[in-house]
């Protein structure tokens, strides 16, 4: 079953990928991201837990970072965090002392082996195909650093849109079409004679991940998953580099 809030119409993703995620993920969040960040201001337990877990002094990575809305959950370290959308990375720049860039999660300015933990909440299921999506885990794990004799190395916690929500209102589930449209209705700003009732519907292109692919997906970026589950419609999975990586 398609839930009725998802389209299937333009949701076959594009020989072009870039052009198509321009379109369709990045210039969409440029416009909605006031009304987005409204809705974004609580901190999901399994990302409140795995940051409050980590040692004072750490230095990590937010990778699509939306508002910031987990910049302040753990005072005792240290995110650089960053967006591909300038307006939300903008948004996200009043949670000092922490740092906020503009930066593409396919192409990260951060150096590699240097981080003791990184998050990437509700953000590679917006990449259309595997190939990018595998690259996008794949350059989170190179920030990392590696385990040593003394170290078990850095962590990343990955998250990303569930297909098995069956008790979800959207209803999806196994067998139903994993890349969909997702709308997201902006009312307009109110004019100098009134309020303005009319209401603009953005679509967003989601890949929903089934049971296990998000795994798969790390490993296939030379990841090993320390721990994953499901929370609230969401595949999580915690994971460091391969020893051979």
């Amino acid at each position: 079953m398609t839930s009725p809030e998802a389209s299937n119409s333009s949701n076959k993703p594009h020989e072009n990928s870039e052009a198509y995620e321009e379109e369709h993920v990045h210039q969409v969040y440029q416009q909605i991201a006031q009304h987005f960040s409204a809705t974004r201001y609580k901190p999901w337990p399994v990302v409140e837990r795995f940051l409050k877990e980590q040692t004072p002094g750490s230095i990590g990575l937010d990778i699509g970072c939306g508002n910031g809305k987990y910049l302040t959950v753990n005072p005792d370290v240290f995110i650089v965090a960053s967006d591909r959308s300038e307006a939300l990375a903008r948004i996200a720049t009043k949670h000092e002392p922490h740092s906020t860039i503009l930066a593409d999660i396919l192409d990260l300015p951060h150096p590699y082996s240097r981080f003791d933990f990184a998050i990437s909440i509700a953000v590679i299921h917006h990449l259309s195909t595997p190939e990018r999506r595998v690259r996008a885990i794949a350059e989170i794990l190179e920030t990392l650093k590696p385990a040593t004799d003394n170290s078990k190395g850095g962590t990343a916690l990955v998250y990303v849109w569930a297909l098995e929500q069956r008790e979800s209102r959207r209803g999806w589930d196994k067998g139903d079409q994993q890349d969909i449209m997702v709308p997201w209705v902006l009312k307009q700003k109110p004019t100098e004679s009134g309020p303005n009732n009319e209401q603009r519907v953005f679509h967003r292109y989601y890949h929903l991940y089934e049971s296990g692919e998000l795994e798969h997906d790390i490993c296939s970026a030379g990841g090993k998953v320390l721990d994953s589950g499901y929370d609230k419609d969401n595949w999580w999975a915690i994971a460091t580099r391969s020893p051979e990586t």
